[in-house]
C-alpha cells in the first residue's frame, strides 16, 4: 500500500490494514450469523461479499504489488464464472456446483502455498512452523480438490454413486497419509528440496481420491459439509503461511462452520463421521432390498390426480414432505401453486423439512424458497414430527430414505436408529414417485406398502400440475 500513499502517511500503514482487516473479520462474523435465518440470509450474504471485498482491496495494496494485469484479468474471468453460475445453474445442480467451488477453493489454497515457497529466494531460511503448516496447507487443499470433484462426479452420474470399495483399501489410503506425513517432515529437515513438496502435493491428490470413492451417495450431504469444512482449514493454514490474519479468521471460520454442519448431518441419520467416511453405506439406488424381513404386505395401493384432488381439497391439514425427486423434476413452482390452492380452499399447509433430504444441507429449503413459499410454513423435522398424528393427508414428493418408517420400526434395517419424519402416522399418505425403486440408502421403504398409504406414480412436476388441475375443478 506504500507505493500509493505520501510517505508521511506510509508510518500508519500497518495499523490500517489490520483495522480494515478487524473490519471486514466483523462483517463476516456477523454475516455468518445472519445466514441462521431465511429471512436475513440475503443480507448476511452481502454482508459477508462486503467483508470479503474489503480484505481484497487493502490485501492487494498492502503487498505492493508492481502490477495489476495478471489480477484484473483473474477478477473479470472469476465474476463471470460466478455471475454466470448463479444464474445459469438449475438447482438441481447446485450441490455439484458447490462441490466444484469447495474443490477450487482448496487447489487455490495449495497453489499459493506452492507459489510462496517458490518465491522464496533460499527455502533454508523458512522458520519449521513455516514449513509446517506449508506442507500441510498443500496436503489438505489437493485432497479437498480431487475429493470434491470425486463428489461432484458421483452427485453428477458419471462416477458410481454407490461405495467403490476394494481389499485392503483403508491400509493403502493409511500409507498414503503416513508418506505425505513423512514428505513434510523431510521438507522441515531438508527445505531446499522442493521435491518433497511436489511428492506430497501428488499423493495428496490421489488420497482425495481414495477418501471419497468409498462413501455412498446417500451421504453426499455429509460429504459436502465436510469438504466445505476441508477447504477452509486450506485456507486457514495457508493465512499462516502468508501471515495473514483475514485469512485465517476467514478459514477457521469456514472449517468450524463446515465441521459443524457436518456432526448435525450425522445426527440426523443417526450415524458417527466415522461412519460416513468409512463405512462404505448406500447403493446406487438400482436395486432393492428390503435390510431384513419384512411383515408387512407387498402390494400397493394406487392413486390418480382426480383421487388426491379430493383427499387434499377436503382436508383440514395437508404437509408437504419434499425430496430430491421434487428437485429433479424442478417441480416446486407447481408444488406452491398446489399449496395456494388448498389454502384457498381453507386447507392448512405445511412443510416438513428433514436435514439430510435432497443432496446438500438445505437443499429443499433453498429450493422452495426460489418459488416463494412463506418461510413460516417450513418446520424441521423435530417441530413437524408431532403434528403429522392430526394431519389429514401427508404429501410426500421424492423422499425416500427420510420417510421410511423401518429406521423406527425394523431393528434389521440398515437406517435403524435414523431419525425420520413419521409421515406413517397421518391419517392418509400419498407418495408422488417414478416407481417403486430404493432410495441411495438401496433398501426398500415399508411406507409404500402401508394401509393408509397411496402411490401417485410419474414424474412428480407432472403429476403435480394434473392435481392443480383436478382440485381447481372441484
Amino acid at each position: 500500500m506504500s507505493n500509493f500513499l505520501p510517505e508521511s502517511l506510509q508510518v500508519f500503514v500497518p495499523d490500517t490494514v489490520q483495522i480494515v482487516y478487524i473490519i471486514a473479520i466483523t462483517l463476516f462474523i456477523y454475516g455468518l450469523k445472519k445466514l441462521s435465518s431465511p429471512a436475513t440470509a440475503r443480507n448476511g450474504n452481502l454482508l459477508a461479499a462486503l467483508g470479503m471485498f474489503l480484505g481484497v482491496i487493502v490485501t492487494l495494496l498492502d503487498r505492493q504489488i508492481v502490477s495489476f494485469e495478471y489480477i484484473i484479468v483473474g477478477i473479470i474471468v472469476g465474476s463471470l464464472i460466478g455471475v454466470v453460475s448463479a444464474r445459469k445453474v438449475k438447482m438441481t445442480a447446485m450441490p455439484e456446483m458447490v462441490a466444484i467451488f469447495n474443490g477450487f477453493g482448496g487447489a487455490a489454497s495449495a497453489l499459493v502455498a506452492v507459489g510462496e515457497y517458490m518465491r522464496t529466494v533460499n527455502p533454508a531460511t523458512l522458520a519449521i512452523n513455516d514449513l509446517v503448516t506449508l506442507g500441510l496447507s498443500v496436503l489438505v487443499g489437493a485432497v479437498t480438490f480431487t475429493g470434491s470433484f470425486i463428489a461432484f462426479g458421483k452427485l453428477r452420474g458419471f462416477v458410481a454413486g454407490k461405495p467403490i470399495v476394494y481389499a485392503g483399501q483403508k491400509i493403502v489410503s493409511g500409507i498414503i497419509g503416513l508418506i505425505i506425513l513423512g514428505s513434510v517432515v523431510m521438507l522441515v529437515i531438508e527445505p531446499a528440496s522442493i521435491n518433497y513438496l511436489w511428492i506430497n502435493a501428488a499423493l495428496s491428490l490421489i488420497l482425495g481420491i481414495l477418501l471419497v470413492i468409498p462413501i455412498g451417495g446417500a451421504d453426499m450431504p455429509v460429504v459436502i459439509a465436510l469438504l466445505n469444512s476441508y477447504s477452509g482449514i486450506a485456507a486457514m493454514l495457508t493465512g499462516f503461511v502468508l501471515n495473514n490474519n483475514l485469512l485465517i479468521v476467514s478459514g477457521a471460520l469456514v472449517g468450524a462452520s463446515g465441521i459443524i454442519l457436518s456432526n448435525i448431518m450425522c445426527q440426523a441419520m443417526n450415524r458417527s463421521l466415522g461412519n460416513v467416511l468409512f463405512g462404505a453405506f448406500g447403493s446406487d439406488g438400482t436395486a432393492i432390498a428390503s435390510g431384513g424381513d419384512a411383515d408387512y404386505d407387498k402390494s400397493v395401493r394406487e392413486a390418480k390426480a382426480d383421487d388426491v384432488a379430493v383427499m387434499t381439497a377436503y382436508a383440514q391439514r395437508v404437509v408437504v414432505v419434499p425430496g430430491y425427486g421434487l428437485a429433479v423434476a424442478q417441480a416446486q413452482h407447481v408444488i406452491r401453486e398446489v399449496a395456494n390452492l388448498l389454502e384457498e380452499k381453507g386447507v392448512d399447509v405445511k412443510y416438513g423439512i428433514h436435514p439430510v433430504a435432497g443432496r446438500m444441507p438445505g437443499h429443499m429449503n433453498v429450493l422452495l424458497a426460489e418459488a416463494n413459499v412463506p418461510y413460516p410454513q417450513l418446520y424441521d423435522m423435530d417441530d413437524i414430527n408431532p403434528e403429522f398424528e392430526r394431519t389429514d393427508v401427508v404429501l410426500v414428493i421424492g423422499a425416500n430414505d427420510v420417510v421410511n418408517p423401518a429406521a423406527r420400526t425394523n431393528p434389521g434395517s440398515p437406517i435403524y436408529g435414523m431419525p425420520i419424519l413419521n409421515v406413517d402416522e397421518a391419517k392418509t399418505v400419498v407418495v408422488l414417485k417414478r416407481s417403486l425403486n430404493p432410495g441411495f440408502a438401496g433398501i426398500d421403504n415399508e411406507l409404500f406398502y402401508k394401509d393408509n398409504t397411496y402411490m401417485f406414480f410419474g414424474d412428480a412436476k407432472k403429476s403435480l400440475t394434473a392435481l392443480a388441475s383436478a382440485i381447481k375443478e372441484l
